[in-house]
């Protein structure tokens, strides 16, 4: 099912403003920080990540089709803010499980309602 583009588009002209002046600092939430691939444009997307051993995943709620994701896979690496602080991340790759075993049980449910198989995974920079 993944959720509807129409929800995308509210999302980034309603919810994603108010959440990006928290998602920052508010666990599970952070906001990944890229560039358009051909605007150069900068984009800041509120996002669910998980930390576990250094390895950061971002559930992709939209799909693996969502601008932003194409734009930090092109781009291989990306700024995400989570926590307070500002990480470099490099090497994004898109994984498939339809589990969702990479995630906290409680959205892993969540995610798992929704049909969102698909996560962003990647590590620090160094």
């Amino acid at each position: 099912m993944v959720l509807p583009r129409a929800v995308a588009r509210f999302n980034r002209h309603v919810t994603n403003p108010v959440a990006g002046l928290i998602a920052g600092t508010v666990p599970p939430f952070g906001v990944v920080v890229h560039k358009g691939r051909k605007s150069g444009r900068a984009y800041r997307t509120p996002v669910w990540v998980f930390e576990d051993d250094g390895v950061y995943r971002i559930a992709l709620t939209y799909g693996r089709d969502a601008e932003w994701v194409k734009n930090v896979v092109a781009a291989g690496g990306f700024q995400l803010e989570a926590r307070g602080r500002t990480l470099e991340l490099t090497d994004p790759v898109v994984l498939e499980d339809r589990s969702a075993r990479w995630a906290p049980i409680g959205i892993r449910q969540v995610l798992r309602s929704i049909a969102a198989k698909y996560y962003l995974q990647a590590g620090p920079v160094g």
